[in-house]
């Protein structure tokens, strides 16, 4: 009784953990991105993996246009 219920416990904590994992790679593929991040090879090879689709750059805009990183008067 108890192994049944350690059995179900764990694949419930896997199947909970699969679903977040696709949920954070699905949204991350669609936010808006920095610039220095626009094209990164291993975000988008790891993203493939999990979720079985490629990012759609024609969702994706570039974001944070004007913070520190970019700034040319600092």
């Amino acid at each position: 009784m108890i192994a049944l219920l350690i059995s179900l416990f764990v694949v419930g904590w896997a199947a909970a953990a699969l679903i977040g994992t696709q949920a954070y790679f699905r949204g991350e593929q669609t936010k808006p991105i920095h610039e220095r991040n626009w094209r990164s090879e291993s975000f988008d090879q790891l993203a493939k993996s999990v979720t079985g689709q490629s990012t759609d750059f024609s969702d994706r805009v570039p974001a944070y246009s004007g913070d520190a990183f970019t700034s040319n008067s600092l």
